[in-house]
């Protein structure tokens, strides 16, 4: 049997952590990076037997993840947030693949969100394959300011199981949250050379919504949907925005 490490990374997390923990309980070792912390975090993370590791000042979410990675004492790991559970089905998928030997680099995993009461099976949120299971080896996680990811040299497998994601509150917290990112996306596009103009931002916000509500049946999940892919829309259209402000001189989020 293949031994695994589950590695977390935290700051004040205290109400989403124990479930996320437990969900973990199968692998060999429970790392948890913690940042700054002051809601009883990492005395919960001890409690439930994990390793604890404090990590400050806050590095940046790559930094971050690379070093809860190198941390780990098995070099195959599976990486969960604070907000994610494994589901008993995904669980029994993996510990049958490495009880058979893993034979990628490392697999991506379906992830559902739960939004407004029900869980997201639709629109751009569905099925969000992540890597989160991989040989570290072979891999590590790569980005910038937002939408970090596991890269790895080698083969890449599909877990058919799916990691459940607690996703926002309500709608308020799903706007900060907007805010904050495209604020984030518009900085690293700018810093990259990308431009753009009211008009792609008009067009992309407009097809945004036809493919998240129609074409990936957003239409089929009631209200929910609905909402999902009107803010999707909506983030598409802010953060395009916010890069178009950058060109003409203007900071968002200053």
């Amino acid at each position: 049997m293949v031994p695994i490490s589950a590695v977390l990374i935290t700051q004040d997390e205290a109400r989403h952590l124990p479930a996320a923990l437990d969900s973990v309980r199968f692998c060999e070792e429970i790392v948890v990076v913690d940042c700054g912390s002051r809601d009883g975090t990492r005395r919960i993370a001890e409690a439930a037997g994990a390793r604890v590791i404090v990590h400050e000042p806050w590095p940046g979410f790559v930094a971050q993840r690379n070093f809860a990675a190198q941390s780990a004492r098995h070099d195959w790991l599976l990486a969960v947030d604070a907000d994610e559970r494994v589901s008993p089905g995904l669980r029994q998928e993996i510990q049958g693949r490495r009880a058979a030997g893993f034979t990628h680099a490392g697999y991506r995993i379906p992830r559902v969100a739960r939004y407004l009461g029900r869980w997201i099976r639709g629109t751009d949120w569905y099925p969000d394959p992540q890597l989160r299971l991989w040989d570290r080896r072979r891999g590590r996680w790569e980005g910038a300011l937002i939408h970090e990811s596991v890269k790895v040299s080698g083969s890449v497998g599909r877990l058919r199981h799916e990691l459940e994601h607690l996703t926002y509150e309500d709608i308020a917290d799903h706007l900060r949250t907007i805010d904050s990112y495209t604020t984030l996306w518009a900085r690293q596009a700018f810093a990259e050379g990308r431009r753009t103009g009211p008009l792609e931002a008009v067009a992309a916000c407009a097809w945004a919504f036809f493919r998240n509500y129609v074409l990936r049946r957003g239409a089929l999940l009631g209200s929910a949907g609905l909402t999902v892919s009107t803010l999707n829309a909506t983030y598409t259209y802010v953060k395009l925005a916010k890069l178009l402000e950058l060109q003409q001189g203007v900071v968002p989020g200053r």
